[in-house]
């Protein structure tokens, strides 16, 4: 391929391939196309694994679509740029996203939202929008794409739109994770519940998702912060990102929501759901105090789950609010997010919990299956 006086070739590299679902991934020699039109090609440095990235290779909930390289959160280097690229060049420091931003769409150009119309995430679609094919292939013989990035692999292609320029002075092996999780959890809090300086904030969930939530009201000044988890050994993790006291509805006969009405005077001032339960959702609205409070949902729920409270709660002044990746526009906002980092105001550290080497990639799917990782970084060189 030519771009200009650029000649781009096709590049051989190792993937980590999922084959069939559930199986462990396999370490193979994988060709990655050029990019083309508005599309990018990344050299991947450092990934991590995401819950998304489990739930998808067990295949649960969806059309399965294999062989697949998963992956989605990363950060790595521009190798070569496509056809009509103008905002990055070979060398930037960047961290590929699941979502994007095209910067045309109604959704780019309001203020208000992040679902941009192009490149909103896909979970079905395995191929590249430009031409619907993959850009990975094995002796011909086409791999799919997952979420638009596909890290899990030393080379990937990505649209321009689903790419955030970021300060190269960020250490990627931290800043790495901030593609996916982190930054919903973090958003969540602070763009969409907004909790003032001094004011009580619920987290339902205290998985990394939630803690990031927790890490958000943090920074905010929340005074009381309580975590809601129906696993009680959470509770010494969650210390570390700002989280004050600690509730298990299961240790209570009363529905956890007025468990929290009770502890607050009258509920918290802010909620935020990361678990996906609608019942919990359900119990985020309802422990929010009325007149003022809001409740944020960020988990996904299952596709039959309906949602019901009673009416009177809305009418008695309290606000229920959604939220996909924290309403960060990747390329505008996620910049800014790392600069958090840089400038010591958000910790990174507290949520990776391990880090292999690329060829160990199936120890980070023990470590989340048993439970005991947060974020568990993979160095592709290594």
């Amino acid at each position: 391929m030519v771009f200009g006086s650029q000649l781009i070739q096709c590049v051989r590299n190792v993937a980590a391939v999922a084959w069939e679902p559930g199986k462990p991934l396999v370490m193979e020699e994988v060709e990655v196309a050029p990019p083309q039109a508005m599309e990018v090609r990344l050299k991947i440095l450092f990934t991590s694994l995401c819950h998304t990235d489990v739930y998808f290779w067990e295949a649960k909930g969806q059309t399965p679509l294999f062989p697949r390289i998963f992956g989605h959160e990363a950060g790595g280097i521009v190798e070569s740029v496509g056809e009509g690229v103008t905002d990055l060049i070979p060398g930037d420091h960047v961290l590929p996203v699941f979502t994007g931003e095209c910067k045309e769409c109604r959704h780019c150009k309001s203020e208000e939202s992040n679902m941009c119309d192009l490149l909103r995430i896909n979970t079905d679609r395995g191929v590249m929008l430009n031409d619907g094919k993959s850009r990975f292939s094995i002796k011909g013989k086409p791999i799919y794409h997952f979420v638009g990035t596909s890290t899990f692999s030393e080379y990937t292609v990505v649209h321009v739109g689903c790419v955030a320029k970021i300060n190269p002075a960020a250490p990627l092996d931290k800043v790495c994770i901030l593609s996916c999780g982190i930054s919903t959890g973090l958003g969540a809090t602070l763009n969409v519940a907004k909790p003032k300086r001094g004011s009580t904030v619920a987290i339902f969930g205290l998985g990394a998702v939630g803690l990031a939530a927790a890490e958000g009201a943090r920074i905010a000044g929340a005074s009381r912060i309580i975590g809601v988890d129906l696993n009680s050994k959470r509770f010494d993790e969650a210390k570390k990102f700002g989280v004050t006291e600690f509730v298990n509805p299961k240790d209570h006969d009363k529905p956890v929501q007025e468990v929290i009405a009770e502890m607050t005077g009258g509920g918290v001032d802010r909620s935020v759901e990361c678990t996906g339960s609608v019942n919990a959702m359900i119990s985020a609205f309802e422990c929010v105090h009325d007149g003022w409070g809001v409740a944020v949902l960020v988990g996904v729920p299952n596709k039959d789950d309906a949602f019901k409270t009673h009416p009177m709660n809305l009418l008695n002044e309290k606000t229920l609010k959604g939220t996909f990746f924290g309403n960060y526009k990747p390329r505008s906002d996620l910049p800014a997010v790392v600069e958090k980092y840089m400038n010591k105001e958000l910790e990174l550290e507290k949520f990776i919990t391990h880090e292999v080497s690329f060829s160990e990639i199936n120890k980070a799917f023990e470590y989340m299956l048993k439970g005991d990782s947060l974020r568990c970084i993979i160095r592709m060189d290594a």
